[in-house]
């Protein structure tokens, strides 16, 4: 996925490596966040619905993965990065809230609520006008069906269905048990299904 003009600098995250790491496994580090930038930038978009915002919380937690865990064997990168990225939409959300608060005090509206993410984002390359149509249907849909779902839920979801966390990994990254994650995941499903309908097959 592009991340457009403004994009999330992986070079600029290699030069905050460790010197202690070998090269080797600075260049792992690096080739594991250019891999996982787009879909990372995704799945914080549909959090947020603010496509600078998710730039910003996906690019600090590719640098706090390449600050703090650096050493770390490669398979612990993923839920790592997620449970980091996770921490900070829940922080976003958080300062959110008060931010919201603070406007409605005074009288204003958040510009923000007025964000199309699905607008900003860039249409599919090589696809027939058709093809396109379609898919931004069903894509939107699914994304308004995921901003329903409780946190949670939508966490599991995407953690399992975007990024292909097994339910450890998924655990892992979102601090909670696999049972938890078993059960968030089946009920996101569910509700999926339920309002997607067509979509879904």
């Amino acid at each position: 996925m592009s991340t457009g003009t403004r994009g999330c600098a992986v070079s600029s995250v290699a030069a905050t490596l460790s010197g202690d790491g070998s090269l080797s496994q600075e260049r792992e580090l690096n080739g594991f966040l250019q891999d996982v930038e787009g879909r990372a930038l995704r799945i914080a978009e549909i959090s947020l619905r603010d496509r600078d915002d998710a730039l910003d919380l996906v690019q600090d937690a590719m640098i706090k993965l390449a600050r703090v865990y650096p050493n770390r064997p490669p398979p612990e990168w993923p839920p790592l990065f997620y449970r980091i990225l996770q921490n900070g939409i829940r922080d976003w959300h958080r300062r959110r809230v008060v931010k919201q608060r603070v406007m409605v005090f005074f009288g204003r509206r958040d510009p923000a609520d007025e964000f199309d993410p699905v607008a900003a984002a860039p249409d599919p390359a090589g696809r027939t006008p058709e093809e396109q149509l379609d898919n931004a249907a069903a894509m939107q849909s699914l994304e308004a069906a995921l901003r329903e779902l409780p946190a949670r839920q939508r966490e599991a979801f995407m953690l399992r269905t975007f990024e292909g966390l097994d339910v450890a990994a998924t655990a892992m990254a979102m601090g909670c048990s696999e049972g938890s994650v078993k059960t968030h995941y089946s009920r996101a499903v569910h509700a999926l299904r339920a309002r997607l309908g067509e979509h879904w097959q």
